[in-house]
């Protein structure tokens, strides 16, 4: 049975396939051990290497690169779970698992969103798989540049970076897998660690005034002081809503996000409508390719103008910034293919000024487990809409996400620094087409 078809909860490429396909289709038993010759050891958490010269570890390589596709079940209402006809109710990602050839691995995972880009989990599957892990057998898991130049040439960019969410499951995996090989932190990584917490904000998506209040009670009692609320199209709902908010949390942090759902002319009215909340910010009020909208808002000066859908590449930050057209960008780790571009554009939003914004695609385990310690590390001053942990409701941790008076914490193991319950992998398994 092909990959996409049929129970697709684990697919593998080895070395010693000679870069062919293999998709297996049973679920993955539990502590399941990568079946790469070069790999076929059991994996301890703090595998021994042996040491060279200097005590750097000897050169490994790529042995193994695994693609899974876990269904997160969730609850409450976000517009972005509504998937295709007949498609399954819950929060899809494609967990990837890259194994060196000393039995050390390395964990990412990707959170494709079709109701929010173009790539589905189908895609980012059969991109990983066929595309991306040819040309990663065989290579040195520490030499990430050459790496990203090499998963640049096998998918062409379009406007900007060519399928960044599925780029992001890979480079996760590497940052995990070196991380583990070179015995680091994610902050000794980055050389940075500003702080060990993040603040989170309290994503809200109602369809009434009374499931609003319903959604701010439910906050409050989980400890949550801020919120990021959704708006458009309807500007006469959204004013109802931001009202209601206000009033119930007068000294809150919140901003709003219309994800592009606003023409520029009900861009402009509500930017002045919304301008008296004092609001920290409006995230991407019209679609990511009418500049002519983002250039008049600016102009405008009603409210704080910050991108996200239209900034994937470095490139596009810096282009926009330079046009005008922004304030400040929310930086999200799987829209910009991972963490090696996502701390460049939060180096750049630094050294220029600008507003320095974080969310993520309702993030699980792994996602979250990359931009915590990124965000963290590098000192995020405002609440970051990393809802994961809002809607989902299940975990494939050992040691799950779980906030602290609507705070998280940077763990510190190696790499990532969280460990998968392979167990939990395989129930979280679900078809991913018919």
């Amino acid at each position: 049975m092909t990959a996409g078809r049929g129970w697709t909860t684990g697919a593998s490429i080895s070395a010693s396939d000679n870069s062919k396909n293999r998709s297996a289709d049973q679920p993955l038993p539990p502590r399941l051990i990568a079946s790469s010759p070069v790999a076929n050891s059991a994996l301890p958490s703090n595998p021994i290497r042996t040491q060279v010269g200097n005590g750097c570890p000897m050169t490994v390589q790529i042995a193994q690169v695994e693609t899974f596709s876990p269904l997160y079940p969730v609850e409450g209402h976000f517009k972005f779970f509504e998937t295709r006809p007949g498609g399954p109710i819950g929060r899809p990602s494609v967990v990837v698992r890259i194994t060196a050839s000393d039995g050390t691995v390395g964990w990412g995972e990707a959170v494709p969103s079709p109701r929010w880009s173009y790539e589905t989990p189908e895609s980012v599957r059969s991109t990983i798989e066929n595309y991306f892990t040819p040309g990663l057998l065989g290579r040195d898991p520490l030499d990430s540049g050459a790496i990203h130049r090499q998963l640049q040439r096998v998918i062409a960019p379009s406007f900007s970076t060519g399928q960044p969410i599925a780029r992001s499951g890979i480079d996760l995996a590497l940052f995990d897998l070196s991380g583990k090989l070179r015995r680091q932190t994610a902050c000794q990584v980055w050389g940075r660690h500003d702080r060990d917490t993040i603040e989170l904000s309290w994503t809200l998506n109602p369809r009434s005034p009374g499931e609003l209040e319903e959604d701010l009670a439910k906050a409050f009692q989980r400890g949550y002081r801020h919120f990021n609320l959704k708006v458009a199209p309807d500007l006469d709902r959204d004013l109802e809503h931001l009202r209601i908010l206000r009033q119930a949390a007068p000294d809150a942090i919140i901003w709003v996000d219309a994800n592009g759902g606003y023409t520029t002319e009900q861009a402009v009215e509500a930017a002045w409508a919304f301008a008296p909340f004092g609001l920290l910010a409006f995230e991407q009020p019209v679609p990511a390719n009418c500049l002519s909208g983002l250039s008049r808002l600016r102009r405008l000066g009603a409210l704080p103008i910050v991108l996200d859908e239209g900034l994937v590449s470095l490139t596009d930050l810096r282009e926009f910034h330079q046009l005008g057209l922004l304030d400040g960008a929310a930086i999200k780790v799987p829209r910009v293919g991972g963490l090696t571009e996502a701390q460049r554009q939060i180096e750049y939003l630094q050294q220029h000024g600008l507003l320095f914004l974080a969310s993520g695609l309702t993030d699980p385990d792994l996602a979250l487990a990359a931009a915590v310690p990124l965000l963290a590390s590098h000192g995020l001053p405002y609440p970051a809409a990393l809802n994961g942990p809002q809607y989902l409701t299940a975990s494939l941790l050992t040691k799950p996400w779980v906030p602290r008076e609507g705070q998280l914490q940077i763990r510190e193991g190696w790499g990532l620094g969280v460990e998968v319950d392979e167990f939990q992998l395989s129930r979280l398994g679900h078809k991913i087409s018919a």
